[in-house]
């Protein structure tokens, strides 16, 4: 038996190697987003900085440890197989958890997922041991005022962290405004002071106590000179921040760096409990066993566990190490574009989130509170401080998703709460602390416009309710695997271990096939970073052209699919299309949103004159979309209730009319490709034939329907299928037509026109 528990400690560790590799590439964008977002230097300078915090918080963490030891459970009322049973539970859960989530593309937070699966498993162990007779209840077994301190404080940084994101952010902002530039010289030697004594209060005095190498003696002193160290710190740091700016220093540069120096540390030292916390414990309750439990599994006590961590500071060292290697080499943290960043992102594009009726109610309600407001402060100071708030003044780098500004209150201001939480022995979300700062930072720095609010504020919600969902999965599925290694004894231990293994292999699979199949949005990521109005416009011609011709790519395999499958009564290929044109409809709208934002920063006058032949284009193509569904549908309802089939006549006339369609559709998709859409006309013949052979099919399936007794369910099916194909011509003609108009350059008249009053207006009028 002791063979067994050697293998699960064995295989313990192994998952936490997994767990740091992973955590490391999904969590390193909570401490790399804002000195990534606001281009505060090089990419290889932040991940060297981040790099040595994250090798120095890992060493500071030791204290935390004691979360996966004693912090939910009581272990001295556990026997040794019944905290292996606990151990194992929690991190199979984990890496089926994360399988799952990675599956959907959900967000999840290490930190909720290893506390629930403690409360799980710990909760169906402990089930088996109530005996209240002999005074072991809930009370006992479960440490249920430290689960309640703990889901409690989780929750609560959600909130907390937003409202001083917002608070702080725009007490900033109004100190420096969008043009820090020009106020720098008032502030930032204090406003530096400030962000670095609080780095260094939080990060040393509150992290070191809790150091394997820090002795009692050193933190007494510490402890005893605080305040003089952090008077010290401050009085220093605005001296010498002000002399850095004197030298023409980006003070705020300096910031972000340390900034992601102690997000990195406190990610380190609040996240290394998730990864190696519960094998770390395992070890010490195998080594306790081994020398003091004679081989008695099931009934030597785990009391050992009561005692303060002790984690060997190479252990931590090591761990560090791992963490730090995944951060320079994985390709997924440097590579990933994260949802904060396009949640906060100071300027509009594209949106990753839709609209939802809880978002619409909460935008109605803050802007009547935001008006109610509005009507009681006073004009001039109402004046004054929209004039902090010009965002047209804002300096941003080239790329940048917001300025330096804001990166460095994100960075100082997550890293004091997850430091403090630390401190304090509370695992907080460092996922969902970071998140909460940056939307309350852009929420303070009027990011969320009228025309984004709707759709961020959609994210934010669910982001969140990946969270609560995380939670509730965490909490089931640890409990019904402990459940099973409890009922199955060895044998599903070793089953369950057999599961974590194949869901790790077909995790890892399925993201590097989601991977390869993603491609980035370079034209839009170029449209929208570009200055230049001409460029811009180029830009968004040619985003134009390519996602109609991918869309008429598209349209010809969904309409393949969905005749072929009519003609042969093949249900496969149906089933295909109707759902891939639900998923087609729901990316067609984020391509006009795109698109429409990038409508926004061309030239006004060219707004004006193309923005006609913007919208009908993008409504045809959607409606092309439309006529794809309405026809999918019905026919793959009709095969799936196994009704009469398409008869050989019709198939026959049909066949050739649907080849020449399909051609169609690659032809036209070869002339936007080619941006050669300005010659229509043979296009245009071949629709006008189409439609009219179309027009005769019906006409004469019309005329069997009441001259013959053929089934009336298969020839309406076939009258929608000849119905739709003629929408579908019709769309892409009218399609390439108005992209034309929109595409190609204008002879342009001047008219002039008189209003009411008798003033003269000069008007800019499109010819074609």
């Amino acid at each position: 038996m002791d063979v067994v528990y050697i293998i699960i400690v064995v295989f313990l560790f192994l998952l936490a190697t997994f767990d740091l590799i992973v955590g490391v590439s999904n969590d390193a964008v909570n401490f790399l987003q804002p000195a990534i977002g606001s281009k505060a230097t090089s990419f290889k300078a932040i991940l060297f900085v981040a790099g040595i915090g994250v090798l120095s918080g890992a060493m500071l963490s030791n204290g935390m440890m004691e979360i996966a030891r004693s912090g939910i459970f009581m272990p001295e009322h556990y026997y040794f197989n019944e905290v292996m049973i606990i151990f194992l539970a929690v991190m199979v859960t984990d890496v089926v958890l994360l399988d799952i989530f990675n599956s959907l593309g959900m967000p999840t937070s290490t930190t909720v997922s290893l506390i629930f699966e403690l409360l799980g498993a710990s909760f169906l162990v402990a089930l088996t041991k109530l005996d209240p007779a002999n005074g072991l209840g809930f009370q006992e077994l479960l440490n249920t005022e430290k689960a309640l301190q703990v889901i409690i404080s989780i929750f609560m940084s959600v909130a907390i962290a937003f409202f001083f994101g917002a608070f702080v952010q725009y007490l900033t902002r109004i100190i420096f405004s969008f043009n820090y530039k020009k106020n720098m010289k008032w502030f930032i030697g204090i406003f530096g002071g400030i962000a670095v004594t609080s780095i260094i209060y939080f990060m040393l005095i509150k992290g070191l106590k809790s150091a394997s190498f820090m002795t009692p003696e050193a933190y007494a002193w510490i402890n005893a000179h605080t305040v003089s160290l952090i008077l010290y710190s401050f009085v220093g740091f605005s001296i010498l921040m002000q002399i850095l700016h004197a030298l023409r220093i980006n003070v705020f540069k300096v910031i972000v760096l340390l900034g992601t120096l102690a997000l990195s540390m406190a990610f380190a030292g609040n996240d290394l409990v998730n990864f190696i916390g519960v094998p770390l414990a395992g070890f010490s309750s195998f080594q306790d066993y081994m020398a003091n439990g004679n081989g008695e599994f099931n009934t030597f006590l785990m009391t050992s566990l009561m005692q303060p961590a002790k984690t060997p500071l190479l252990f931590l060292i090591g761990a560090g190490a791992i963490m730090m290697i995944v951060l320079m080499t994985s390709r997924k943290a440097q590579n990933v574009v994260k949802t904060s960043v396009d949640l906060a992102r100071q300027d509009e594009g594209e949106e990753m989130f839709g609209s939802s009726t809880i978002a619409r109610s909460l935008v109605r309600f803050s802007m009547s509170v935001a008006n109610t407001f509005a009507q009681i402060t006073p004009k001039p100071v109402a004046h004054w401080i929209d004039r902090r708030f010009k965002k047209d003044e804002a300096i941003l780098e080239n790329g940048a998703a917001f300025d330096l500004v804001r990166a460095s209150i994100n960075l100082v201001l997550a890293g004091l709460l997850i430091a403090l939480g630390t401190s304090l022995k509370l695992p907080l979300s460092t996922t969902y602390v970071t998140f909460m700062v940056a939307m309350g930072t852009s929420l303070a720095d009027r990011a969320w416009t009228r025309e984004s609010a709707v759709f961020r504020i959609t994210g934010v919600i669910s982001v969140i309710g990946g969270w609560f969902v995380t939670a509730g999965a965490a909490f089931v599925l640890a409990f019904l695997v402990a459940g099973a290694m409890k009922l199955g004894g060895v044998v599903a231990m070793v089953l369950m271990i057999v599961l974590a293994v194949v869901a790790l292999v077909s995790s890892n699979r399925r993201y590097k096939k989601r991977k390869a199949k993603e491609k980035q949005d370079e034209i839009f990521t170029k449209m929208m970073a570009s200055k230049d109005k001409d460029e811009i416009w180029s830009l968004l011609c040619e985003h134009i052209r390519v996602n109609q011709a991918n869309l008429l790519k598209f349209a010809g395999k969904n309409y393949t699919q969905i005749t072929t499958g009519f003609m042969n009564d093949d249900i496969k290929p149906l089933r295909k299309a109707v759902r891939k044109s639900r998923n087609r409809r729901d990316q067609i709208k984020v391509v006009r949103r795109k698109e429409a934002a990038g409508m926004r920063r061309v030239e006004k006058i060219t707004l004006i004159e193309k923005n006609t032949w913007f919208h009908l284009s993008s409504n045809h193509a959607q409606h092309l979309v439309y006529c794809l569904r309405r026809m999918a549908e019905p026919c793959k309802d009709h095969v799936d209730n196994n009704f009469n089939p398409l008869s050989e006549e019709c198939i026959n006339e049909f066949t050739p009319i649907r080849d020449e369609i399909l051609d169609l559709l690659s032809t036209a998709r070869d002339l936007l490709l080619e941006n050669q859409i300005d010659n229509l006309e043979p296009i245009k013949r071949r629709c006008r034939d189409l439609n009219n052979r179309l027009h005769t099919l019906r006409r004469r399936q019309i005329g069997r329907i009441q001259q013959s007794d053929e089934s009336l369910k298969v020839s309406l099916v076939y009258l929608n299928v000849l119905q739709e194909s003629q929408e579908l011509v019709n769309s892409l003609d009218n399609m390439l037509k108005y992209t034309n108009r929109f595409i190609e350059e204008e002879v342009l008249e001047e008219d002039t026109v008189t209003d009411d009053e008798g003033e003269e207006y000069l008007l800019t009028n499109p010819k074609f």
